[in-house]
């Protein structure tokens, strides 16, 4: 079996007078869905920020295909065809005067002829569903639609795995429910798609895998299994997604929302 694309093994970060992440072992596997959870404070962005690259740690290892991460030059743009990042508030991402040269940007600084920048964006902003803005100015652009843009931006590099902080923070239900279909055609297509959320529920039903962050430490397994854990949950601050509660009041075993239905139930039929 494949060894995983990314690894953290022992990784410790600082903020001045405070130590964030105290030992962090993490592995992202190809295709894989994985949702990084905690309280505020401890350490997701950070952690994202580290295996995109952004910021180094203070100790431990981090690994790209087993590798240890080159500092260098050509080692960040290897990584950065490979990883890319999304930040929680697209503001800190846009800066182009139309989408389409906002999304071309990565595309441009790795030297591509114009056939197969032309060739990224299209397919990239059709994946984030933002085509029909490709002539809009970015920052005249709903929240909303500013998230799928920098998603569109990370996607033209035609990563392999996809860091998303808080993809749903400041989204509407129905906004919040397009985006995790997106994600989901993108994880169906090969992207592994690692998301640092608060949103427990989004969190239980797409992810495969989970970390969540207790004491600067991760504590990684199949996320239905830890997500309703509630010792975990009250340790990690975090509030238990609804369906094991709403199974564990029907009787029932659930491994994810579906599981809910009676066998017999039709989820596409009329009342």
């Amino acid at each position: 079996m494949a060894g995983p694309i990314l690894s953290a093994r022992g990784v410790v970060f600082r903020h001045p007078g405070r130590e964030v992440l105290r030992g962090v072992d993490l592995d992202i596997a190809v295709a894989d869905r994985l949702a990084v959870l905690g309280a505020n404070g401890s350490g997701k962005s950070t952690l994202l920020r580290l295996l995109a690259g952004a910021i180094d740690p203070a100790a431990g290892r981090l690994t790209l295909d087993g590798a240890p991460y080159r500092r260098d030059r050509r080692g960040r743009n290897r990584l950065r065809r490979r990883v890319q990042l999304v930040l929680q508030d697209p503001d800190d991402q846009l800066f182009a005067t139309t989408v389409a040269a906002d999304v071309s940007y990565g595309p441009a600084n790795l030297g591509l002829d114009r056939a197969e920048i032309d060739r990224r964006v299209a397919a990239a902003m059709a994946a984030a569903e933002v085509a029909h803005l490709a002539d809009r100015v970015p920052h005249q652009l709903s929240f909303g639609q500013r998230k799928r843009v920098a998603l569109a931006g990370a996607l033209a590099m035609e990563p392999e795995v996809l860091l998303l902080d808080e993809p749903t923070a400041g989204l509407d239900p129905a906004a919040t429910r397009r985006l995790m279909a997106t994600l989901g055609r993108l994880h169906a297509a090969g992207t592994a798609v690692v998301m640092a959320t608060h949103d427990v529920d989004s969190a239980w039903e797409f992810a495969e895998h989970a970390a969540v962050l207790v004491d600067g430490r991760a504590r990684t397994g199949p996320a239905a299994e830890l997500l309703a854990d509630p010792a975990l949950a009250a340790r990690a601050r975090l509030t238990p997604p609804w369906a094991p509660l709403v199974s564990a009041a029907l009787g029932r075993s659930v491994t994810r929302p579906e599981d809910l239905l009676d066998p017999g139930d039709d989820p596409g039929a009329g009342g």
